[in-house]
């Protein structure tokens, strides 16, 4: 299974642009900070990550206002087909830490 649950706020953002098919995407970099375990002791967690949402959510993360707390889900996956780096993609944004 490819699920991610990150409490993040959104740091930067790209213009909003579409695919050679129409789809719209937005992109933006989230920041994550928190107290994890490991190991019984306590770690800080502090990371950013290049995120994007596409199709009918990319409106609604696009208009998400800068350094707002809130809870993504989606998936991992290369940038593209020769990259080692991941993206985030979100396709689920919510703002209830409990759920």
């Amino acid at each position: 299974m490819n699920q991610l649950k990150l409490v993040a706020r959104i740091v930067e953002k790209s213009a909003l642009r579409y695919t050679p098919a129409g789809v719209p995407i937005a992109a933006a970099v989230l920041i994550h900070g928190s107290q994890q375990t490991e190991a019984n002791i306590d770690r800080k967690v502090e990371f950013e990550i290049n995120a994007q949402a596409a199709g009918s959510i990319s409106k609604q993360f696009d208009d998400l206002p800068l350094d707002v707390e809130m809870v993504f889900t989606g998936f991992l996956a290369r940038k593209n087909r020769n990259s080692k780096s991941l993206v985030f993609h979100i396709n689920e944004i919510g703002t209830n830490l409990l759920d």
